[in-house]
Formats: structure tokens, C-alpha cells, sequence
């Protein structure tokens, strides 16, 4: 299965990651760029500090147990390269394990992404969360007062709903409720690390309004995955999370009239308290 412009790993990258020359498969989902050969995942590594660091972290964590394989969640081991790095060729390399997201299982999601925070909690900032220059960081820097928002209506509407928050921060996933493998039997697979320094709860809301804005998931069902995240000051951080997501699509360069209708609804709970979540 190929898809037109997708990138494919060249055949000295598989040998370089010990795939030889099995011709590997686009899998479906994410961004279009991730491919599978026999046990082993490649995807274009993005950002080489990030990247490193992500896989190095991991292999670490793993070593020490601090990622051991419970029933509460898994992550999928880092592949290293013929030289002994985390990279080849632009690209990174993970090993493959069974199962299939589902972004309708938002509370599973969420606990595993609570477990894997959990796990990682003890680790430093890593400064290059301030050098990545990708839509995904630029916006959360961005929503978290590293500079003026761009001007548009639902996104000025969000800004003026920001409030502080007191929460401590710590390593997060950015990006959970589509990056959860589930498999019978098997403990959830949290993968696609997206690190961010922020508190916990922000995490849980970014996977919340995703679940609303484009898996169906009821407005008023918020206030219970709240509490299921059991973190402070939820309210606000899912008006940060929004707002988030409204500035990663207008920097993509996907704001349009239809992302407007999808995700104004939510706007409007949030701020009128519709949907049980504003902030006294």
C-alpha cells in the first residue's frame, strides 16, 4: 500500500535499522509518513533533538523499569540504528506492537495517559522544548504566553477566557487520544511521545476536546472526564487545550469556514458554562 508523496524508507535505511530488504507498508492514520516492515516501525523523525532525546528516554526508562509492562500501559521499544544512534537517514525506528487506536475510548486514554505521566514525572525540562519550530509547539508556546495570538474571532474569544493556572508542570503527551494502541489482552500502548512541559491536566484536555470536536463525544461529558483526570483547574485548561488546537490548524494553514462550524460549538459551551466546566 503506497500513498501518493508519502515519504518511503530507502532500503539503506532498513538495512540500518536491521529491516533488510522487506518493502514496508504505509500504515493508516496520523500524518500519512509512518511505515511498518516486519516487526520494526519507521516514521520521519521531525525534530533531531527531540527525536533523540525521545527515543533515548524511553530505552532508559524501560531499562530501569520505570516503563515496565503492567496493565495499566506500555510503550513500544525504541529501535537503534547500526551505528548505535537513535536515527538514520531522516528517519527513527520503533518496534511494532499489535492493536488499533480508538478515540472513542476517551477514559482508557486517559488512564493510561494518567499511568504514563506517573511514569515519567521524576524527569527534567529538556531545553530544546524551546527550539522546536514545528505548528505543534510554536501554538502551545504560544497559548501559554510566549507571544500574541494571531487575530481571529473563536481564538480571541478563547484568549480572553485565559486565566492563570497554578497547576505544577512536568513532561506530558501532547497529542494521547490518537496515539493509544489497544489490543485484547494486551496493557494499552502509549506511543508517538508528543513532550510538552506542562501540567497534567492539559494533557487530559487536549485528548477531551479532540474526543468532542471530531469523535462524537457529548459536550456535557466533560465535567465526568474531569473528574475521571482528577486534576485541578479543568475548566481552564480545556479553554487552553481549545484554543491549542484552533492556532495548530490556522498555522497549518487548515482554519477554514468548515473548522470554524466544527469547533465553535465547544467554544460557545466552554465560555457560557453550558457545559458545566467555567470557572466560578
Amino acid at each position: 500500500m503506497t500513498v501518493r508523496g508519502a515519504p518511503q524508507p530507502s532500503a539503506a535505511v532498513l538495512r540500518a535499522f536491521g529491516a533488510g530488504e522487506r518493502s514496508p507498508v504505509l500504515l493508516v492514520g496520523g500524518q500519512g509518513t509512518t511505515w511498518r516492515a516486519d516487526r520494526i516501525v519507521l516514521r520521519p523523525h521531525g525534530d533531531v533533538r527531540e527525536a533523540r532525546w525521545r527515543s533515548a528516554t524511553l530505552a532508559r526508562l524501560a531499562h530501569t523499569d520505570r516503563l515496565a509492562h503492567t496493565d495499566r500501559f506500555r510503550t513500544p521499544r525504541p529501535v537503534p540504528s547500526a551505528d548505535g544512534g537513535w536515527l538514520a537517514g531522516g528517519w527513527e525506528a520503533w518496534a511494532w506492537l499489535p492493536g488499533a487506536t480508538d478515540p472513542t475510548r476517551v477514559e482508557d486514554v486517559l488512564a493510561a495517559g494518567a499511568a504514563f505521566h506517573r511514569a515519567v514525572a521524576h524527569l527534567p525540562r529538556p531545553g530544546f522544548l524551546d527550539l522546536v519550530d514545528d505548528p505543534w509547539s510554536r501554538a502551545d508556546r504560544l497559548v501559554w504566553g510566549s507571544g500574541p495570538l494571531p487575530t481571529e474571532p473563536l481564538l480571541d474569544r478563547l484568549a480572553a477566557g485565559f486565566r492563570t493556572v497554578r497547576a505544577p508542570s512536568q513532561l506530558v503527551h501532547r497529542d494521547l487520544l490518537g496515539n493509544v494502541l489497544f489490543a485484547p489482552g494486551e496493557p494499552p500502548a502509549v506511543f508517538d511521545w508528543a513532550p510538552a512541559w506542562r501540567p497534567v491536566g492539559y494533557a487530559a484536555a487536549i485528548a477531551a476536546v479532540d474526543a468532542v470536536c471530531w469523535h462524537g463525544v457529548p459536550v456535557d461529558r466533560l465535567p465526568e472526564l474531569g473528574r475521571l483526570a482528577a486534576v485541578s483547574e479543568w475548566p481552564q485548561l480545556l479553554v487552553r487545550a481549545l484554543a491549542f488546537r484552533v492556532l495548530v490548524l490556522q498555522l497549518l494553514g487548515a482554519w477554514d469556514d468548515d473548522q470554524t462550524a466544527r469547533h465553535r460549538p465547544l467554544v460557545d459551551a466552554l465560555l457560557s458554562g453550558a457545559a458545566g466546566t467555567l470557572d466560578a
